[in-house]
């Protein structure tokens, strides 16, 4: 599966476009970011163009996409798949492979599937109100 259209339009709701390197709001400093939310190979003091970021995006997804498409062994609905897809974006793909989400889909519990995403709240030991709020749209699409 891919992606659809509103899954990527969900996923620039929740990482704004920054065309210069920032730091992680919950480290202050690595990893830097740029973009809508990349951070592979980002160094302070980076600038990048609108072009730039939407290829980034689409480079990073096409990664996430393998991710939720290899861990998942089951049918999912495309509403299902965007949710999951944006929460390994977020997470990381080693982080999303061995989570218990991931084991619960697989088994069948898409309710307690579905009820592993608000633990996903957390940086650096603290709970970020962003991510709280990121959690609960993922769900509520995964539902949907």
């Amino acid at each position: 599966m891919q992606i659809s259209n509103k899954g990527r339009d969900f996923i620039k709701g929740f990482e704004s476009l920054r065309l210069v390197a920032y730091p992680d709001p919950a480290t202050g400093g690595k990893p830097w970011t740029i973009g809508w939310g990349h951070t592979k190979g980002v160094k302070p003091g980076d600038r990048i163009t609108q072009e730039q970021a939407e290829q980034f995006l689409s480079d990073d997804l096409s990664v996430f996409e393998l991710t939720v498409n290899s861990a998942i062994k089951r049918p999912m609905t495309q509403n299902q798949f965007d949710a999951m897809v944006s929460l390994a974006f977020n997470m990381g793909g080693p982080e999303f492979v061995g989570s218990t989400l991931v084991k619960k889909f697989n088994a069948g519990d898409v309710l307690g599937a579905a009820d592993q995403f608000p633990r996903w709240k957390f940086g650096k030991g603290k709970v970020m109100p962003g991510l709280v709020r990121r959690r609960a749209a993922e769900r509520e699409t995964f539902l949907s």
